[in-house]
């Protein structure tokens, strides 16, 4: 689908299109410049429907959008773009966001598969504890907030290090009846799709669907080669290559939760975004760097054999019994 607005268009009297920076099925992506705020660049989203839709649908689609853009506007995560605007002009709606500078994670894989390398085992999953921590917050919303199409190329590393979820495309609100809504109907790309999200809106896509997800991109990530589709792996389960047979550099821990959120079955994945973390974390490639003072001790404590604890123990009381000594 070609670009529908040309550089030096300007949307709202505000935002002045300067280049399109991605395309898809529903409209394109620009970057843009604000033009009441100088100097701020910003991502502008386009969604367009299809001109053989009926009136009634796509004036549902449209209420559909508005509501989810309200939910994405309230979100405020580091590891998420801000949303700034949303509106309707020529047809077609609009959303604003942060523009997120920085490669996305799969142009970074296929720079190192082109040096026949592997992106390093430690920076990835640092990333994954990331993304975690920004889908924790989503999935805690109320109602939760599903993405649904969680992949390498829907992932941006900043030149500061962090790492945003940039697409929110087919993102879903859970409803109390468990039924969602949809911006834009979609079922996510086949390589990090779960099963129970190949129903479309009718399937039964919950918070766990992103982890599995999560997991077939840092599998990506760490092998240089995409997992086999879980429609592949329903029929075949042998097809699912463990990442270490890949990679041998990744940590049996890693490997461990790659594939525990990657079951076929959403009762046999990890519970929540945080489950997920904490596996992840255990792992010795685990960069402390993004966790806070008291998620790294407990990351330290968990690690500590028995034996370890018994020797720490006394060595405080040991040190307790010499602070009282020199008080006395």
């Amino acid at each position: 689908m070609a670009a529908s607005l040309t550089p030096g268009t300007t949307l709202r009297d505000r935002y002045v299109i300067d280049h399109a920076i991605g395309r898809g099925g529903m409209g394109s992506i620009y970057q843009a410049e604000d033009g009441r705020l100088p100097g701020r660049v910003c991502a502008v989203k386009e969604v367009e429907y299809d001109a053989d839709l009926p009136e009634r649908l796509r004036d549902e689609s449209r209420e559909q959008f508005y509501r989810e853009a309200s939910v994405l506007a309230r979100l405020d995560h580091p590891n998420l773009p801000k949303v700034s605007d949303y509106f309707t002009e020529g047809g077609r709606d609009y959303l604003v966001m942060d523009f997120v500078p920085g490669d996305d994670l799969k142009s970074l894989m296929d720079e190192a598969r082109r040096a026949q390398r592997f992106l390093e085992p430690p920076m990835v999953v640092d990333w994954g504890l990331q993304l975690l921590d920004a889908l924790d917050y989503m999935h805690h919303q109320d109602p939760p907030v599903i993405h649904r199409d969680i992949k390498p190329g829907n992932v941006k590393r900043t030149p500061t290090g962090l790492v945003k979820l940039v697409d929110f495309g087919l993102v879903k609100q859970m409803l109390p009846d468990e039924m969602t809504v949809t911006v834009i109907q979609g079922r996510g790309t086949a390589l990090y799709t779960p099963l129970e999200q190949y129903g479309g809106d009718s399937g039964h896509t919950e918070p766990r669907s992103d982890l599995y997800a999560l997991g077939a991109t840092l599998y990506h990530l760490l092998t240089n080669q995409p997992p086999a589709e879980a429609k592949e792996r329903f029929l075949r389960p042998e097809s699912l290559v463990p990442p270490r047979q890949l990679n041998p550099a990744i940590d049996t821990e890693v490997e461990q939760s790659l594939l525990w959120a990657m079951a076929l079955h959403p009762d046999q994945r990890p519970a929540d975004a945080s489950t997920f973390r904490a596996a992840l974390q255990a792992a010795p490639s685990a960069a402390p760097a993004t966790l806070t003072p008291e998620q790294t001790w407990r990351v330290l404590l968990a690690r500590l054999t028995p034996l370890d604890r018994a020797i720490g123990l006394a060595f405080a009381a040991a040190l307790l019994l010499g602070i009282l000594a020199t008080l006395s």
